[in-house]
């Protein structure tokens, strides 16, 4: 089944948009599986879940850490995390910088944004992403890349909705990306609203349930 689902995303995804196997709480057989049918990208929002898997999957697969990050657990996947899509402030950024500098790496990071209209969602203001990327005190962080940016929508049926939410979003990106080259990465869009999500200009897509199923495990 997972083979099957990955192969129908993957006929279906423009070949700019890149697929992130969203394999939390799943077993390693099932990202084993996955791996085997050719993808190398899985997202995890668990860091010490992720380490486990890290330790027993093959190493040429990119890691991304996908939920809320706490700074204080950033030093045990530094050695290995390829992109860390939830930063929601500049004090994360430091941490992962001072992280990465021990393990003589550069980090990949997207900014989280505030879209959804959930009270209990994460990001930041469009404003505060402006204004980091304009400080002076990021160019002294010579260990991470702010690589694009990235956001979450509202849990709803509503397209008219989540389009408002993931248009906004690009626009801002294509706003940044003027002044700041390096912005590469649009990570928006899921199992439910991937599909909308790239007609509004996602790069990249977190899809969980759409390639494993609905079934919860332990590692």
């Amino acid at each position: 089944m997972i083979t099957e689902n990955l192969q129908n995303i993957q006929k279906e995804l423009p070949e700019d948009v890149t697929l992130v196997a969203v394999s939390k709480t799943k077993p390693i057989a099932d990202i084993q599986e996955a791996y085997n049918a050719g993808q190398r990208i899985f997202g995890e929002n668990k860091i010490q879940e992720m380490v486990a898997k890290y330790e027993e999957l093959p190493k040429d697969i990119e890691w991304h850490m996908i939920g809320h990050l706490q700074r204080n657990k950033v030093k045990y996947m530094a050695h290995f995390v390829n992109l860390i899509h939830g930063v929601d402030s500049f004090k994360t950024l430091k941490e992962i910088d001072k992280q990465a500098k021990k393990h003589n790496r550069v980090i990949n990071c997207l900014l989280q944004a505030r879209i959804a209209k959930e009270e209990t969602k994460f990001g930041l203001p469009f404003t505060e992403i402006k204004n980091i990327l304009a400080s002076e005190e990021i160019i002294e962080l010579k260990n991470i890349t702010v690589s694009g940016l990235m956001g979450m929508a509202t849990f709803t049926d509503d397209n008219e909705q989540l389009k408002s939410e993931f248009s906004s979003l690009k626009k801002l990106f294509n706003n940044l990306k003027n002044k700041h080259p390096q912005l590469s990465m649009l990570s928006m869009g899921m199992s439910g609203d991937y599909q909308l999500a790239i007609e509004n200009g996602s790069t990249m897509v977190r899809i969980g349930s759409a390639v494993f199923g609905h079934r919860n495990y332990t590692v």
